[in-house]
């Protein structure tokens, strides 16, 4: 059976590949009956500023939840919000 340690690893690991960024900060890992849910802090290049074509270093923190089954494979992922832009 996974810990809690693996559950974070495998989170942080799928969604810097996923998403193709640099920095995932897993701020809630938490053990339910079919596996692990988690939540993670992820900043990513501002969606709106990049859909109008311009070159910005603003980027948005967005929260994620994942979650794993028991064997510590992925079986959903959303994004749950954006918080206040980065610079």
């Amino acid at each position: 059976m996974a810990n809690m340690e693996e559950a974070r690893i495998t989170v942080s690991e799928f969604l810097k590949k996923t998403l193709n960024v640099k920095d995932v900060k897993v701020i809630k890992t938490a053990k339910v009956s079919d596996g692990w849910e988690s939540e993670a802090e992820v900043y990513e290049e501002s969606s709106f500023i990049k859909s109008l074509g311009l070159a910005t270093r603003v980027q948005d923190r967005n929260i994620y939840a994942v979650k794993l089954n028991d064997s510590l494979e992925v079986e959903s992922y959303e994004r749950k919000g954006q918080l206040s832009p980065r610079e």
